[in-house]
């Protein structure tokens, strides 16, 4: 290929947003503060925290969940396990355990009550038995690290926070894992920076919380009345953020990477049934209230694997001998390599092998499907064998 000089330059100046994406991703992300640096010392009078696990099918993971929680260094713990209706042995599960931990106690949640969600019901289930001064929702895929609360109870005090919630790490075990939620949890870095971009915010709809791990005053649950408030909301968890803002509450996201991790899907299957979800019926609520912005989310949703499909279809096509002007083919081959570059970063970060960024196509393809299913559901959710509606 023959490049004049100004052809190159101009196909160099089309690549600078995929050449600046990952730097500035990154470079936002790094404005992060972690639960390290948090006592992880109990104080000399500590309250109790309640540990409130709603579960619903989880016998897969529920007993890893619960040993992690009861191997806590916190002196002063109580665990409600609220089996929401379980078609599996959960149940059964979280009751052998509990007969050997006087800490621990499963809780059946009544029928769902019509305009509610089978998490927020669970969780509120779980608040109104709890005695904790401090509340701590956390999901039974989780896995904690015996600091976890002592570190979160010092950051809700030294910060003045009514909520603390920590983003850990995301488990990646199978090909599809890594291949996928890397892109997932890189667009969310897009989208929200790091911690303390998060937290400097004055705009409701920048605050976030993760559902995997949330802890919450008593005072301040009760100043926004609980899940409640956010009955019938997808992501119950960003919303409880929202709504604890509004209401004049501190809220403070933190990352917990050693002392917190996930594994939220174990299959391509399971992958696209929560992001699909998720993504669309909950991401909207993530976004300015502004009639024009919500109408234009579909475009915004996909606006992220298109862009990463784009350069890599057009250099296919040159690759096979399509007739491309040279602005064109030095346009793809850049911003294909930046993001090669990219990926290598991310996934050496996360401690898995760089040439899982030769995957990043199929990723962007299969997140692409797995965006447009959202978006054709719209607000019809349907998640372990309940069907809903999400409000406008």
């Amino acid at each position: 290929m023959n490049v004049r000089q100004p052809e190159l330059l101009a196909g160099l100046a089309l690549s600078l947003p995929w050449i600046l994406a990952p730097l500035v991703t990154g470079w936002r992300a790094a404005d992060s503060r972690s639960l390290e640096e948090e006592s992880a010392d109990p104080p000399a009078d500590p309250p109790l925290v309640s540990v409130i696990i709603p579960a619903r099918d989880e016998e897969a993971n529920i007993e890893r969940c619960l040993r992690s929680v009861l191997a806590t260094t916190w002196p002063r713990l109580e665990v409600v396990v609220v089996d929401d209706h379980s078609r599996d042995a959960t149940a059964a599960i979280a009751a052998r355990i509990a007969a050997a931990d006087p800490r621990m106690r499963v809780v059946p949640a009544a029928g769902l009550p019509p305009g509610w969600f089978g998490k927020p019901w669970a969780c509120q289930t779980g608040a109104s038995v709890a005695r904790g001064e401090i509340l701590c929702f956390t999901d039974a895929d989780t896995v904690h690290a015996p600091d976890l609360l002592a570190r979160t109870v010092s950051a809700m005090r030294s910060r003045g926070a009514g909520m603390v919630t920590v983003a850990g790490t995301q488990e990646m075990g199978s090909f599809w894992e890594t291949v996928l939620q890397a892109q997932v949890f890189t667009m969310l870095a897009m989208r929200y920076g790091g911690t303390e971009t998060v937290n400097r915010s004055r705009h409701p709809w920048d605050k976030i919380a993760n559902g995997q791990f949330i802890a919450i005053t008593r005072a301040a649950y009760a100043a926004i009345g609980g899940h409640a408030s956010v009955r019938d909301r997808v992501a119950e968890d960003l919303m409880l953020a929202q709504r604890l803002f509004t209401a004049g509450q501190r809220t403070s996201l933190v990352l917990g990477a050693t002392q917190l991790s996930t594994r939220m899907y174990t299959s391509l299957r399971g992958i696209a049934g929560g992001w699909r979800k998720n993504v669309f019926a909950g991401g909207i609520d993530a976004l300015p209230p502004h009639r024009l912005v919500r109408l234009l989310f579909p475009l915004g949703l996909t606006a992220f694997p298109v862009a990463e499909l784009s350069p890599v279809l057009v250099f296919v096509a040159g690759l096979l001998g399509a007739p491309l002007s040279a602005v064109a083919q030095v346009w793809a081959a850049t911003a294909v390599s930046a993001m090669l570059l990219g990926w290598a970063a991310v996934y050496l970060r996360a401690g898995r092998s760089p040439l899982y960024a030769l995957t990043f196509p199929l990723g962007a393809a299969v997140l692409l499907w797995i965006f447009v299913g959202a978006i054709v559901r719209g607000r019809r959710v349907a998640w372990k064998g309940r069907d809903y509606v999400a409000p406008r």
